[in-house]
């Protein structure tokens, strides 16, 4: 979940309650059952798509994203047994799969340097315990944990040589890396409140973007480095706003209504470009920057089925993506545009299995 929040993939698709539409950007219906073109893996309806291939088998696979040269991918997975993920690399094809975290702890949001694909850069628990911090209850709700023992490390591409980058207490994560591996943007508690951040790749200059109050995160640079794409939830009401401080002290977070915001790099101009009212999230723009590609459940009355959608970036032309129906999400475009990355629950073997595929892209 910067993309990328730590999101249990599986978790979050069972268990996210339903939303109001009340400010709904779209009028779109829900569309009858996707035929796919028999393979369970193209979806006929899916015209922006073409040659999906799946890369991964089983289990739960997720937040897959591209090397600068688009030769190979970094993705968080709970394969070989493993209680919480651990990060892995393979190339875009999907061989040569290796485990590039410790194995201890949870990890989340992983990332390779744009100019130098021999290093990477992740979250993780690993500090604070070497075993899997406990899930959050969700007997009354469904919850984001805001793991107090996530700091941010860079490491070799091996798993070798790691080092924090940050040690500040409290949540550090969901980092990215600009295109030219200058800097590291980052969401953080260390001010009291869930907020982007950025820092040289050294760890060093740390900078707060955002002020108010509400979660900021899941944040990507544009192709140019110019811009910043990120989804928010800014509580309104007085009563929305003791919810949100109320489950923050519980290091928590409720991820059922996330908007897409844009701001420019050093923070200026702020703007919020969708109004869907619901979980709309890993957001991604285009290589031209004039279009974002993100995840949502806008379309499903009950807030279990996520598609992804394209809009301009002033909230213009907003288009529906994919039609599977339970999970897709998690989208990242090669730098050419020419390839994009996505999770999904198609064609799973076992219920609940969430894979990384790969696709042409129809412009």
């Amino acid at each position: 979940m910067k993309h990328r929040f730590p999101l249990p993939t599986l978790v979050f698709i069972a268990a996210l309650c339903a939303v109001s539409l009340s400010t709904a950007q779209t009028t779109q219906t829900q569309p009858a059952p996707a035929a796919n073109n028999g393979d369970g893996v193209t979806l006929a309806r899916e015209t922006r798509l073409r040659n999906v291939r799946q890369l991964t088998f089983g289990g739960e696979n997720a937040e897959a994203y591209f090397s600068g040269d688009g030769k190979q991918l970094i993705f968080q997975s709970k394969r070989d047994g493993r209680g919480c993920d651990q990060i892995y690399t393979m190339r875009a094809d999907g061989s040569d799969v290796r485990m590039a975290s410790t194995g201890k702890g949870r990890t989340t949001c992983s990332y390779i340097f744009p100019k130098n694909p021999k290093r990477i850069l992740y979250a993780s628990t690993h500090l604070g315990s070497p075993d899997c911090p406990p899930n959050p209850d969700f007997s009354k709700g469904y919850v984001w944990a805001i793991y107090p023992s996530y700091d941010i490390f860079t490491a070799d591409a091996d798993g070798s040589n790691v080092r924090a980058l940050t040690t500040t207490p409290g949540y550090d994560a969901e980092a990215t890396i600009s295109p030219d591996g200058k800097r590291i943007i980052f969401t953080s508690m260390r001010d009291g409140d869930l907020d982007l951040y950025t820092m040289d790749s050294t760890g060093r200059n740390v900078r707060r973007l955002t002020t108010e109050l509400g979660y900021d995160g899941g944040a990507f640079f544009s192709a140019d480095g110019k811009q910043i794409v990120y989804r928010s939830y800014h509580p309104r009401t007085p009563e929305q706003i003791a919810r949100y401080r109320q489950k923050l002290d519980e290091n928590l977070i409720e991820p059922t209504v996330f908007e897409v915001w844009v701001m420019n790099a050093d923070g200026t101009n702020k703007r919020q470009v969708t109004r869907l009212g619901a979980a709309s999230f890993a957001p991604y723009f285009f290589p031209d920057a004039k279009r974002i590609i993100f995840s949502s459940n806008v379309n499903d009355p009950i807030r279990r089925n996520f598609d992804l959608y394209a809009i301009n970036i002033d909230g213009s032309n907003f288009e529906r993506i994919t039609y599977e129906e339970t999970f897709d999400g998690f989208p990242m475009f090669t730098p050419d545009g020419r390839k994009l990355v996505f999770a999904s629950n198609r064609n799973a073997k076992a219920r609940g299995d969430t894979n990384i595929f790969i696709a042409d892209w129809v412009e």
